[in-house]
């Protein structure tokens, strides 16, 4: 096994988001959103899912609200069991094969009449990925020292950026100019490229698996592990009580997340519903994007190191929140629109990286020292994530519903930004977080 704080056992870790960041940056963000609009696009707006009708938008905003809040009911749950018991890399395994896999299945959505196929394998594919993140972040203060762990967390994003629009970008090719590859369904592309996401994201992932460790501290299960689960997770919920620093963070996250996920998510569906961006050009912008991330997370983790982590968190959550208000303000009848979304997405990208990285690292180096239960500590900050994805993408689906538009939505994520940096400005600063 390898030692802690080993370069090896760093990349591998690091890896991880190398292999999986296709799934949030093709299917989260980029093809699948634009894809999923186009082929559920009715005249009369709505489809049919479960005997109901809903907006088209509405279906998929609620669809993610659902798979969110199933990962938060069950990743305390799983995080405790895998803390007692020491074996996270097996639940990690299982969640990058449930996410994969279903990726894969997202090839047979070719329309209204398999909506079915869409909407459940997406659930499932969300639940994969984030599910694996859980016991992915649990790792960092395993793998890393604290003064490395900024370092490292970025590294990770970085890895995941740059695999991420290497795919892409083949991706892209494919959708735009099938007739390179012989392509005249114009589904087919699209529907090739989930199928490529999942064989990169379980393939790559492979690295990760060989070197990181089965069980660092030697645990011993026992008959009763799943009793013994959830009697972990009290006790870290006990210990939380006394531990107001990471409270307080806790909450700022929960409100800043829920900006930073919604928009992330629903940016696509937003820019060329609202905005009226071309396909193409969306795509294009989101390569972008990711450019401007790894830019944006190797800048933000120097600046943590000069000025501390929540200098640089307040930092970015103010830009964020500019970003919000400006995408809010933007005309569709404006002859300049395009220009300006362009330049707020790059902004975007600059602190998308940086918000993400720092985020994670800032809450490694709150935990306390002597525990041993990172994963199920990690479950909090997971499960703190998905709420607040909940109520984010909660709010886009009934925006929608209700008022037909969804700038209203953008409008209160600002506001959710504003208030997660006042409750930030009264964190007290910590020996390792300043």
């Amino acid at each position: 096994m390898l030692e802690k704080g080993n370069k090896k056992l760093i990349n591998s870790w690091a890896f991880y988001d190398w292999a999986n960041s296709v799934y949030p940056l093709v299917i989260s963000t980029a093809v699948f959103p634009i894809y999923y609009d186009s082929v559920t696009k009715t005249d009369s707006g709505l489809v049919t899912f479960l005997g109901m009708q809903f907006d088209n938008t509405a279906l998929y905003s609620y669809s993610l609200s659902f798979s969110f809040l199933l990962v938060a009911l069950i990743s305390p749950f799983l995080s405790g069991i895998a803390d007692y018991v020491g074996n996270k890399k097996s639940y990690m395994k299982f969640f990058c094969y449930l996410g994969s896999f279903s990726v894969m299945a997202l090839f047979f959505f070719e329309g209204v009449e398999t909506l079915w196929i869409g909407i459940i394998f997406m659930i499932l594919a969300s639940i994969g990925f984030w599910g694996s993140m859980v016991f992915y972040n649990a790792y960092l203060p395993e793998i890393a020292y604290n003064d490395e762990q900024d370092s490292v967390s970025a590294k990770g994003f970085i890895f995941g950026y740059a695999g991420s629009v290497l795919l892409l970008i083949f991706n892209l090719s494919m959708v735009m100019k099938p007739e390179w590859y012989g392509i005249t369904d114009s589904s087919l592309a699209p529907r090739i490229s989930f199928l490529l996401v999942g064989i990169w994201w379980m393939g790559f992932a492979q690295y990760t698996f060989k070197y990181l460790p089965f069980n660092v501290y030697n645990k011993k299960p026992k008959k009763d592990y799943i009793f013994k689960g959830f009697l972990e997770l009290k006790k870290v919920l006990l210990e939380l009580r006394d531990l107001p620093i990471l409270l307080n963070f806790l909450i700022s996250f929960f409100l800043y997340s829920v900006g930073v996920q919604s928009i992330i998510l629903l940016a696509t569906i937003y820019g060329k519903t609202e905005i009226g961006i071309p396909t193409s050009n969306l795509i294009m912008t989101i390569i972008g994007i990711q450019i401007m991330g790894i830019i944006g997370a190797h800048f933000f983790s120097k600046l943590s190191k000069k000025k501390g982590n929540i200098t640089a968190l307040k930092i970015s959550i103010i830009v964020w929140a500019l970003v919000s208000l400006s995408a809010y303000l933007l005309e569709k009848e404006d002859p300049d629109v395009h220009i300006k979304f362009y330049i707020i997405s790059g902004i975007l990208g600059l602190v998308l990286g940086a918000i993400q990285t720092l985020s994670r690292s800032t809450y490694s180096k709150l935990l306390p020292e002597e525990t041993q239960d990172h994963t199920t500590y990690f479950s909090f900050y997971d499960v703190t994530e998905k709420l607040a994805i909940v109520w984010g993408t909660f709010i886009f689906g009934i925006s929608v519903a209700i008022t037909g538009s969804m700038r209203s939505s953008i409008l209160l994520l600002t506001v959710f930004f504003l208030v997660s940096f006042v409750v930030l400005s009264f964190m007290k600063k910590t020996e390792y977080v300043r």
